[in-house]
């Protein structure tokens, strides 16, 4: 059981993890060991998801999400297995913990009377200094 937060926790059996060849350099073993991990969850079906959770992790997740719902999560960084599998999974922890948080809704505001006539004394002000500019009148 892998915990989230105090609500969400996740079931070991929905994530399922295969390991490829990391691409790059790597020395010797780059062709012998496979350290690379692709980390899957089934975003749609998850029973430990909650609706709202579901939908914003499903906006989260971007070019990660396949068209079925799976999001796919690489991790190639370190040179070990068990280092990639830890990084893969605290990338998923860290993307649900942030879908988790509910926005806060934004309110309509209006600029106040003082600060539309402040605004209208500013363009004034600039008009003045650029009819300033204008030519010299001609006195001949």
């Amino acid at each position: 059981m892998i915990k989230i937060n105090d609500q969400i926790s996740l079931q070991d059996d929905e994530i399922t993890e295969t390991f490829v060849r990391a691409s790059g350099p790597g020395g010797q073993n780059v062709n012998k060991l496979s350290t690379a991990v692709e980390l899957r969850f089934d975003v749609r079906r998850s029973p430990s998801l909650p609706d709202d959770v579901s939908i914003r992790l499903q906006r989260l997740a971007g070019r990660r999400l396949t068209k079925d719902g799976i999001l796919v999560i690489e991790a190639q960084s370190h040179r070990t297995q068990e280092r990639n599998r830890a990084d893969a999974l605290d990338r998923l922890i860290a993307l649900i913990k942030e879908a988790a948080v509910v926005p806060k809704p934004r309110k309509k505001t209006k600029p106040s009377r003082a600060a539309k006539a402040e605004r209208v004394d500013q363009k004034v002000h600039r008009g003045k200094v650029k009819r300033m500019r204008g030519k010299k009148p001609d006195f001949d």
